[in-house]
């Protein structure tokens, strides 16, 4: 596992895929389908994986926290950087803090916490969390108001932030006044998108930002690549292209659930099981599995052509 610190290079030189977190019959951890999950993406040239809500990371029970943690310090390459999360309640931060300074990883995402919460308040927790870390974190941007810029810019400035996740949902993500302001304010450097590859190639070339976060990329991740290295290159006609031929199982992740479809895709496309999902998140219907399965199997033999 490589555990040197966040730099803008870093989260640059690979999408960051963001997996789902397979699990048995019986909903433990499946140290052998998560071991398919990560090869498959190594081998396809990720170096960056973060468990986040495609992980289910938001129900994850402490009593099996460590036990994650160490399995996916196990399982991933000397080469493969490994971002967990933790969250989203104060108190399991705290609680997960004391754990995460056993291991090595050189940061940690903290899952947004948008109920009995404030903008000053996240921003007192993130800081809180760090310091009982010893560790700067990842701060995930994922809704309008979460945070004001100069909370933000205060974090960064502080050393807090190793790095910023943007999440947030706009019609035209072109049109962004909020990540305008955040990009003026502390720079496009430390930022990735963290939407998939939809808004990436407009991330990237209208805001300046170091790269981008995908769930899809499980499927595809040669794909994912070339359309990373196409941004990087300035090269937009090329990652378009690219980027449409996700639009198949993007399009249901948007219509269903992000979570529920990527979690069942990876199945569907024989990466590994994944199993079941855990409560408070349920399956798929029949016939909205099998759009999933048909849309994987595509993005997988679109993956399988391109190689």
């Amino acid at each position: 596992m490589d555990t040197r610190p966040i730099t803008s290079e870093r989260l640059s030189q690979s999408v960051i895929a963001v997996p789902p977190l397979a699990r048995s019959a019986q909903l433990q951890v499946d140290p052998v389908a998560n071991k398919a999950m990560i090869q498959f993406l190594e081998q396809g040239g990720i170096t960056t994986l973060l468990y986040g809500g495609n992980a289910v990371f938001y129900h994850i029970a402490l009593r099996e926290y460590a036990e994650t943690l160490q399995m996916l310090a196990d399982l991933s390459g000397e080469e493969t950087l490994v971002i967990p999360s933790v969250g989203p309640t104060f108190g399991t931060m705290l609680d997960q803090a004391d754990i995460l300074k056993r291991f090595e990883f050189p940061t940690a995402m903290v899952l947004p916490q948008v109920e009995v919460a404030t903008p000053e308040g996240r921003a007192t927790g993130a800081r809180k969390f760090a310091e009982a870390y010893g560790k700067p974190i990842v701060l995930y941007i994922k809704h309008d108001h979460y945070m004001d810029v100069s909370l933000v810019k205060s974090l960064m400035s502080d050393g807090v932030v190793s790095a910023i996740k943007y999440a947030i949902v706009r019609d035209d993500p072109a049109d962004d006044p909020y990540l305008r302001s955040l990009v003026d304010t502390v720079g496009p450097e430390l930022i990735v998108s963290g939407i998939g590859e939809q808004p990436a190639i407009t991330h990237m070339k209208q805001f300046g930002l170091a790269g981008f976060t995908s769930g899809c990329v499980c499927v595809a991740p040669s794909l994912s690549m070339n359309m990373l290295a196409a941004c990087r290159q300035g090269d937009w006609n090329q990652a378009e292209e690219i980027r449409e031929r996700f639009t198949g199982l993007e399009d249901l992740r948007n219509a269903i659930h992000p979570i529920r479809v990527l979690h069942e895709a990876v199945s569907a496309a024989g990466i590994c099981q994944s199993g079941p999902l855990t409560p408070l998140l349920s399956s798929l219907e029949p016939t909205e599995l099998e759009a999933v399965s048909e849309a994987a199997q595509k993005l997988l033999t679109l993956e399988t052509s391109s190689e």
